[in-house]
């Protein structure tokens, strides 16, 4: 999956942190989305509607949220590369579309922690 499984050795395990600390900033637009709880709520919308994606009006339904709220989130949403949209004729559908979404830097992301924690030298003895 990536060069994490070879952090073995203090130094080379001190390298593979600075990576990590890289792919903390490269998600860090994703991550400041997601954490607003109205972005969340919209989210939690977008998953449950079908693949097609849904319209402002049909999450403004859902979240209880007025449509120039919903529409400025999905803004941030759209520009921290969580959603995605799809045109049809005049009408704008909203999707999460995680083939192309930041998501899955986010997923990596936790994989290499979860790799770095497992290979982390012996710390007992440690203050």
């Amino acid at each position: 999956m990536s060069d994490y499984k070879k952090c073995t050795g203090q130094e080379k395990y001190k390298d593979c942190l600075i990576g990590l600390s890289e792919e903390f900033k490269a998600c860090q637009k994703a991550f400041t989305a997601m954490g607003d709880e109205t972005r969340q709520l919209i989210i939690i919308a977008l998953l449950k509607s079908d693949c097609q994606g849904i319209r402002v009006g049909e999450i403004t339904g859902r979240t209880n949220l007025s449509r120039p709220a919903v529409s400025h989130h999905i803004k941030i949403l759209m520009d921290a590369g969580i959603i995605g949209l799809r045109r049809v004729g005049t009408r704008n559908y909203y999707y999460i579309d995680y083939s192309e979404s930041e998501l899955k830097k986010i997923e990596a992301l936790f994989a290499h922690i979860r790799e770095l924690v497992t290979d982390a030298p012996d710390r007992r003895g440690e203050d």
